[in-house]
């Protein structure tokens, strides 16, 4: 079902799909903090988990055919207290170069995989229909 994505280097995602192009959109799961392996990295460090998942979601985006600019929104989910959800919003920025694209942060009681704090969905749309 992800071949292309795990030879990109993303983690088996267990019966459903990280994602699916239709035209200029790209619809995904959300983006957890996994490495190839599916280990969860980053344990109690919400700026390693944000980097984590931006990360995968660039390796996928740039695998379907799209670049990073066609971001046009993100929801950071984020587990924890309100320095958790800020320290996850500071590492968006970061990887952003504080220019991120609209983003909703949310914090949230808890997340699929133990132990994660963080998980990112994004909306992708390209300018350029190919």
């Amino acid at each position: 079902m992800n071949e292309h994505e795990i030879a990109a280097g993303l983690a088996q995602t267990p019966n459903y799909q990280y994602a699916q192009r239709i035209g200029p959109q790209l619809f995904i799961s959300g983006q957890v903090p996994h490495d190839s392996e599916a280990n969860l990295v980053g344990i109690g460090k919400p700026h390693v988990q944000v980097n984590q998942c931006l990360g995968n979601l660039r390796t996928l985006i740039t695998l379907h055919g799209f670049d990073k600019r066609d971001i046009r929104q993100l929801k950071i989910y984020v587990v924890g207290d309100h320095p958790t959800l800020m320290a996850a919003w500071q590492a968006v920025t970061e990887w952003f170069n504080n220019d991120v694209p609209p983003a909703t942060l949310l914090g949230v009681a808890r997340l699929a995989y133990e132990h994660q704090l963080v998980e990112i969905d994004a909306m992708i749309v390209s300018e350029v229909h190919s």
